[in-house]
């Protein structure tokens, strides 16, 4: 493994595909200790637990700080930006809301590297800090997160109470009647507005109690101890005793454990032809997209870059994350007392659309995987 601007010592590659383009993804590119190939028929092979090594005269922390350092900079760089927009004089809306997400962002890659390389650090230290980020990113997402939901909601019903609503959409699978589709189109067009501002007012007020929250949180004492603790980061990265000295070599073995978590979780998933609207399930996806977010990192830390080959993987579990979550919402608003069943109805309807997205999401998943065989199945 090697950052783009090092040298390397590499393993030659006899197996690499004949006739690769300099589109193709370079075997050092693709995660910590793997090499991604293809056959002549193009199908994706399993990781290399042997790949590249980075220089032996670089130490872990010429690696790992100058990584946390920057992250760090970049927080502190977002924060300032949110409290210029956020200020009463300021319109920027969405200048607040771009460094908001930035600050997520490198919130997200502070904590999960701490995570990762916790033995090359301080472990008190790293603890700490790890957990205050993931309540400051959690509190900083829900706003988004309902947002984004509501308006995806909206959107769904609107397509499905138009003309061409297919016949069996996943209404069948949840127990709805077996009506005409001439019937059920007109049922669900007399529920969709009702189930739409049903759903406007249960979001908006969750997303105003969430952007209160995230106000009370950025003005709080607690993540004012954060925003020193990560401004002490950007000059001075605690690390393990001894640490200074190891050769990044040490930071390989970590990376290495955080891809094959990774590999793991996604050889456990569920094959593709389990039975559909199965909720239990829908823990051990999102499992796999927390470990594929924290191999991610790991990568930017050793090879300063992130993985091209796990860019449409990671879409997909996002995806399969958002319909997930959206799905859980039309349910739970099905569940308000005395709804007219039109909106009763409506909200199913949603419901089995958005569990027909979560499938879709898995499926994508399943075509965009470069490593072939973590999916097999016994």
């Amino acid at each position: 493994m090697r950052r783009p601007d090092q040298q390397t010592t590499t393993r030659p590659t006899p197996d690499a595909a004949p006739g690769t383009t300099p589109d193709t993804p370079p075997a050092e590119a693709i995660g910590p200790g793997t090499r991604r190939t293809a056959d002549a028929g193009g199908a994706a092979r399993s990781p290399d637990p042997a790949g590249p090594r980075p220089a032996g005269d670089l130490t872990t922390e010429a690696v790992l700080a100058p990584y946390l350092r920057g992250q760090a900079a970049e927080f502190l760089r977002s924060l300032r930006l949110h409290h210029e927009h956020s200020a009463p004089a300021d319109s920027g809306g969405h200048d607040a809301a771009a460094a908001t997400r930035a600050l997520r962002r490198s919130a997200r890659r502070i904590s999960g590297s701490l995570h990762t390389f916790r033995a090359a650090l301080d472990p008190l230290w790293a603890d700490q800090l790890r957990a205050e980020l993931a309540w400051l990113s959690g509190t900083l997402a829900r706003e988004h997160a309902y947002a984004n939901r509501l308006a995806r909601l909206v959107e769904a019903l609107h397509q499905l109470s138009g003309p061409a609503l297919p016949a069996a959409r996943g209404v069948r699978a949840v127990g709805e009647s077996a009506a005409s589709d001439a019937q059920g189109r007109a049922a669900l067009g007399v529920g969709a507005a009702r189930a739409g501002a049903l759903l406007e007012r249960r979001l908006t007020l969750a997303r105003t109690r969430s952007h209160s929250a995230a106000l009370q949180a950025l003005g709080s004492s607690r993540f004012h101890a954060v925003a020193d603790a990560v401004a002490l980061l950007a000059s001075d990265v605690p690390l393990a005793p001894g640490t200074a000295g190891r050769t990044a070599e040490a930071l390989l073995e970590p990376a290495e454990r955080a891809e094959q978590r990774l590999l793991t979780a996604v050889a456990a998933l569920p094959p593709d032809d389990t039975e559909p609207y199965n909720e239990a399930q829908d823990a051990a996806w999102h499992q796999a997209r927390l470990l594929l977010r924290l191999h991610r990192y790991a990568h930017e830390v050793v090879l300063g870059a992130a993985d091209p080959a796990l860019t449409g993987a990671g879409h997909a579990l996002d995806l399969h994350r958002d319909a997930v979550e959206a799905a859980g919402a039309a349910a739970a608003a099905a569940r308000t007392p005395r709804i007219a069943p039109a909106t009763a109805y409506a909200l199913g309807v949603l419901h089995a659309d958005q569990r027909h997205e979560v499938e879709a999401a898995r499926t994508v998943f399943r075509e965009t995987w470069p490593y072939a065989a973590a999916l097999s199945t016994p």
